[in-house]
């Protein structure tokens, strides 16, 4: 029977290169072995109700205990069910309790050189004043406090306030407009808006209070807004609804005790563009949340009490909240926190960073380090990175060539890059190498983590093969999974329990290879239907990218007559002259890599792709274009307008 009757995908790209861990890792880690790691995973799958309440007794910190440890029955899931718990105190108060309240809490560095440190008691100090401050505006159990603010440590301090005292925070990345913000507090409800006067970004100030002046015009549910004193840039004040951070802070009380939440109270909503229509607000509760994301990052990033760790993200995605603030900080690491960009003054910016502050672990964006290669090994070269001990990657795909890159120029071929794959609905970490286990395959997120159990079908709901790629589900529930979409149950339940019943849809298309190994092959609407044999848009990226001319592209398919769909790249070129030379020069490359099936129709040349502010490309406007129509959809989400725009030119 033919791919495209079964609905499985046709696997063309191969990689086989194996990356075992080193024997010294492999010694010195908490999980260093893959009997280590298989005993875990059977632990926690075959009797999930005895190793996650044990896990939950050992990890966190209980007001109450709980007496169930789950409750599901199709999409209604719950953790812990009777118990009480608080994040925030588990991030603070219960590292101090273990003495470990003079260890570094946050190493903070602005974009224009201004460093500050936290120690855990100092964090804590600032946390309950903050909490205090939010009690004091009328914030209570279950109110949401929206906060677009830029990376500085007043981010994470509103954060763990709103945690504790029970209110529901809702963080807004710092480069939205004035409308996407009142569309998330209008949805949300949100009570209170924390916020800067300005942020740096690449040398220039951004004037953050005025967006948000104009989002409060259009948010009436909001009563007060609580400005910090960031650029010092002018910014206009209402009064009787707008306050200085610096002035609420400065008679505020240091004792707020953390207050005891059910196991299930929402900690925080995060908002995920869709496809159509609004943006989602993905709605994660306390004890799963907090267990999933510290214990995902003991595993995952082999985290020891001397590391210095830098996840390079912005807490206003998923990434920041999991594995800035909630996941390293129950664990009492010591985080980096980063203001700017990476190429501000100069491209050596992160190296400069990983030097002064001898960083250990690094996590960051495949975007991010297809942006390092682009712009040349010499910014590496002038620093000292011999500290980095392990690498990771997180937010989309990784092609081979540019995880080779990474493996040689920043680990120094020593140290074990952690591919992870996870979503803003997962909550944290599911599927990863264990960096003193797992012999890593560039390009392959590897295994999933205890507690994890995946299932590939095709579109008739039946299991694939091996190496065939397939929808990507969840057949077991997992203590950090969201619990809803803010507001809109009914979405909730067509778009990731509906598909599948009783099983979890992730939105992606994978493949599992001879070794076991999975391999995340792009979303579920990313696969382009050739003649009767479906692609995954990744390999055919993948392809062009391993080309030393190519920085960056994105495959789309587009309506064609005779074969159902046409192949069309977008391509961004390095040092080299777009043209139809270098158009055939590509598609040979493309034949010789994966086969003529693979061969792009279209080559078009530009000199930027359409990408969330998080880095992610957005593809599905590109499919628009490809197809010659307006591009259409929630582009809120959009870094710069301009690229869309120019794109859309460029096709008339």
């Amino acid at each position: 029977m033919a791919d495209s009757e079964t609905g499985q995908i046709d696997n063309v790209m191969q990689e086989d290169r194996l990356f075992p861990p080193s024997e010294q890792f492999c010694q010195n880690a908490a999980i260093g072995s893959m009997d280590d790691y298989q005993a875990l995973y059977d632990a926690a799958k075959n009797d999930p109700d005895k190793f996650w309440g044990e896990t939950a007794r050992e990890e966190l910190h209980w007001f109450e205990p709980f007496d169930t440890v789950c409750n599901h029955d199709g999409s209604h899931v719950e953790w812990f069910v009777g118990g009480k718990t608080n994040i925030s105190y588990n991030c603070l108060d219960a590292n101090i309790a273990a003495g470990n309240g003079d260890r570094l809490a946050i190493i903070w560095e602005g974009e224009p050189g201004d460093t500050r440190t936290l120690t855990y008691k100092q964090l804590l100090t600032e946390v309950c004043k903050f909490s205090n401050v939010l009690t004091g505006q009328g914030v209570g159990v279950g109110d949401v406090v929206s906060i677009y603010m830029p990376m500085t440590p007043e981010l994470a301090i509103a954060m763990l306030a709103c945690t504790r005292i029970g209110a529901i925070h809702s963080v807004i990345f710092a480069g939205f407009s004035a409308e996407a913000i009142a569309d998330r507090n209008n949805d949300a409800s949100a009570k209170v808006q924390i916020t800067s006067d300005g942020l740096f970004r690449r040398g220039k100030t951004l004037p953050l209070k005025d967006t948000v002046n104009a989002a409060l015009e259009k948010s009436p549910t909001v009563e007060c807004c609580i400005v910090l004193q960031r650029a010092k840039n002018d910014c206009a004040m209402q009064a009787g609804r707008d306050y200085w951070w610096h002035e609420l802070m400065e008679d505020a009380s240091a004792d707020c005790p953390a207050l005891p939440l059910d196991s299930e109270a929402t900690s925080f909503i995060l908002y995920t563009s869709g496809s159509t229509g609004k943006p989602k607000g993905i709605r994660h509760t306390t004890a799963g949340y907090n267990l999933w994301t510290k214990k995902t990052f003991q595993w995952v990033f082999d985290w020891k009490p001397e590391d210095i760790y830098w996840c390079t993200a912005d807490c206003g995605w998923i990434t920041g909240h999991s594995y800035i603030v909630y996941g390293p900080m129950s664990n009492g690491a010591t985080c980096l926190m980063y203001e700017g960009a990476p190429n501000h003054p100069a491209p050596d910016r992160f190296w400069d960073v990983v030097q002064r502050h001898k960083v250990t672990i690094l996590y960051t964006a495949p975007t991010a380090i297809r942006a390092f290669v682009k712009w040349g090994d010499e910014h590496i070269d002038k620093h000292d990175i011999s500290s980095l001990r392990l690498l990771g990657t997180v937010g989309e795909g990784i092609n081979p060539d540019t995880w080779i890159w990474y493996h040689e120029k920043i680990g120094g071929e020593k140290c074990p890059i952690v591919d992870t794959w996870w979503q803003t609905e997962t909550g944290g970490i599911m599927m990863s190498p264990l960096p003193g286990a797992t012999a890593t395959k560039p390009g392959s997120c590897t295994l999933p983590l205890p507690g994890v159990v995946p299932v590939i079908v095709d579109e008739g709901l039946h299991p694939v093969e091996t190496n065939h790629g397939g929808m990507l589900c969840m057949a077991q529930p997992w203590p950090g999974m969201l619990r809803g979409i803010w507001g809109d149950e009914k979405r909730f339940q067509e778009q990731y329990w509906s598909t599948f019943p009783g099983n979890y849809l992730t939105g992606d298309n994978a493949r599992v290879d001879d070794d076991g190994y999975y391999w995340i092959m792009g979303r579920i609407d990313d696969v382009i239907n050739v003649s009767g044999h479906r692609l995954s848009t990744i390999e055919v990226e993948s392809a062009l990218v391993s080309h030393d001319k190519v920085a960056e592209c994105a495959a789309v398919g587009r309506p064609h007559d005779l074969k159902g769909q046409a192949i069309c790249v977008f391509v961004t070129v390095k040092d080299a002259q777009a043209g139809e030379a270098l158009r055939d020069e590509l598609r040979l490359h493309v034949r010789k890599e994966i086969g003529a099936l693979a061969v792009p129709d279209d080559i078009r040349f530009t000199d930027g792709l359409p990408k969330t502010r998080s880095g992610k490309i957005m593809r599905r406007l590109l499919r628009d274009i490809a197809a010659g129509r307006q591009a259409a959809g929630d582009v809120s989400t959009l870094e710069d307008f301009s690229v869309l725009a120019k794109l859309s030119e460029d096709q008339e």
